[in-house]
């Protein structure tokens, strides 16, 4: 089988393979969703923020906090992002490809459109190769810059398997519990990168996890 062939092979089990795996998994979870403050209404964007280590849970989440409203993710244009893509458009997300901090304002661009057309945004802020559990310049000056509600989903899963990865990336064991709970994070004006740094510092502090 050539390279293009495998290509194709790897995209059709991701979008048609993984979903319904993480269905099956996510179906045998005894999970309770805590949310600390109301949804933004039907029509009023927002933004769902998840680590990227925790992305099996995360995604699931915004699918089902979200039945009602058009939800995009943001996913990088790595090898790996490829079969997150697929998988993800599987779910019934719509794409954004690229990084909300890099290749222009192209993607920017993409969020703040789908946002103000009253979608949600689905994003893992650490990724795609991190630093851990630190958010990105791209999404809290998007959200502070156009006063976007901007929620984060804390998420402890009880038993897990952990890879030896940068976001040591969790795969929940079948029937485990998992606790979530979804807070909106209350930003300051960010002027420029000083203001943002000293953001980063202050939400790594109190949202990053061992």
């Amino acid at each position: 089988m050539n390279r293009q062939a495998s290509k194709q092979l790897l995209a059709v089990l991701s979008r048609y393979l993984l979903p319904g795996l993480l269905r099956l998994l996510c179906a045998t979870l005894k999970t309770s969703v805590n949310i600390t403050t109301p949804l933004p209404r039907k029509g009023h964007g927002m933004i769902l923020a998840f680590w990227h280590g925790n992305m099996l849970n995360g995604w699931m989440l915004a699918r089902t906090l979200t039945t009602d409203r058009s939800t995009a993710a943001v996913v990088s244009l790595s090898d790996d992002g490829r079969i997150l893509a697929e998988a993800l458009r599987g779910l019934g997300f719509s794409l954004i490809r690229g990084s909300s901090s890099r290749g222009g304002g192209s993607v920017r661009d993409s969020m703040l459109h789908h946002l103000d057309n009253g979608g949600v945004i689905a994003i893992t802020p650490d990724g795609p190769r991190g630093p851990r559990h630190r958010f990105k310049y791209g999404t809290l000056e998007l959200a502070s810059r156009h006063a976007i509600p901007l929620l984060f989903a804390r998420i402890h899963c009880h038993r897990s398997w952990k890879l030896n990865s940068w976001d040591r990336f969790e795969i929940p064991r079948p029937f485990s519990r998992v606790d979530m709970t979804v807070e909106q994070l209350d930003l300051p004006p960010l002027h420029n990168r000083t203001d943002t740094r000293k953001c980063e510092e202050q939400l790594a502090a109190t949202y990053a996890t061992p």
